[in-house]
């Protein structure tokens, strides 16, 4: 499977122990997000999952979405998944703020409306940005090695 962008070593260590299923669906997954935004930033987490979090800047709270993967299986989160519009019903989950579509399969992921949701996250997160950035297209570590 080609890659947008290369997997950063500290994330890539961790990313082999998963399973073949995950790393794949992973990878189209994080690229799916690079196709719409290229621009994005990757910052990269490794907590009670393995992170990748997408942000419009270098920071976390410019975040507008995210693939957590846990031990079998992985999920398409959005950090303000409750204000999108969501006609289809995708997102699930029960937080404040954070909904997000488990992932099983391509078809999960790559179609119009998760499309849409993508596009409006980018648009809410640029639209609550503070200040401009100019850190562009960069992925940055946060995994302690």
């Amino acid at each position: 499977m080609n890659l947008l962008r290369t997997i950063h070593p500290d994330f890539e260590q961790f990313l082999q122990l998963k399973p073949k299923t995950c790393i794949d669906l992973y990878i189209d997954v994080r690229n799916f997000v690079f196709e719409l935004y290229p621009e994005a930033n990757e910052l990269l987490y490794h907590t009670h999952a393995l992170t990748s979090v997408f942000t419009t800047s270098e920071k976390l709270s410019d975040a507008f979405c995210m693939i957590p993967i846990y031990t079998n299986h992985l999920n398409l989160g959005f950090t303000k998944g409750t204000v999108l519009e969501d006609p289809t019903e995708l997102l699930v989950g029960t937080g404040k703020l954070i909904r997000h579509i488990p992932i099983q399969t391509v078809a999960d992921y790559r179609n119009d409306a998760v499309q849409h949701l993508v596009k409006q996250a980018i648009q809410l997160s640029l639209s609550d940005m503070n200040t401009s950035s100019n850190v562009i297209g960069t992925t940055i570590s946060k995994i302690k090695t």
